[in-house]
């Protein structure tokens, strides 16, 4: 594999491995459900507009899924103090517990498919994702005014 073919592969290989845990899991959670989830895990309180943007989705469709996550109890959402118009988005302790959930799924979904490594392997693996991990942090999201437009995302998932 040539070098500029590497990171793609990686984004892509990781993209399928999601796609059978979920499958072989019978996950029928949306991945953006858990795209948010660990957004506001990682900085909680924030505008749907934030969450939209970093989602790659439209306001619109970020407030329904909110909605949905907000009957299901794993967030809350407020006014934004500073601005009312706004609205602040907070995960709950059952929203943690369900994406910690999710990723224990996935780890006992996917751990058959890597039986057949040995320790090199495995360590060869352990330092792919001590890389990828010091190079996958996005920016963290900040509250926008109104009025701003949406930041791209990184592109970075889940």
């Amino acid at each position: 594999m040539q070098r500029d073919e590497i990171i793609p592969s990686i984004v892509i290989s990781a993209h399928a491995l999601a796609r059978i845990a979920a499958q072989q899991a019978n996950n029928d959670a949306p991945s953006a459900q858990w795209r948010v989830l660990s957004i506001l895990e990682r900085e909680n309180g924030q505008r749907v507009g934030t969450l939209a943007a970093a989602g790659r989705t439209t306001q619109p469709g970020m407030t329904r899924l909110l909605g949905d996550l907000e009957r299901a109890e794993l967030v809350t959402r407020t006014a934004d103090p500073e601005d009312s118009r706004a609205t602040v988005v907070h995960i709950t302790d059952a929203g943690l517990a369900a994406l910690r959930g999710w990723r224990d799924e996935f780890r006992i979904t996917l751990a058959p498919h890597f039986d057949d490594l040995d320790v090199v392997d495995w360590a060869t693996l352990t330092r792919a994702a001590e890389i990828l991990a010091a190079h996958s942090t996005e920016p963290r999201p900040s509250s926008q005014s109104p009025t701003s437009e949406p930041r791209p995302s990184s592109g970075a998932t889940e």
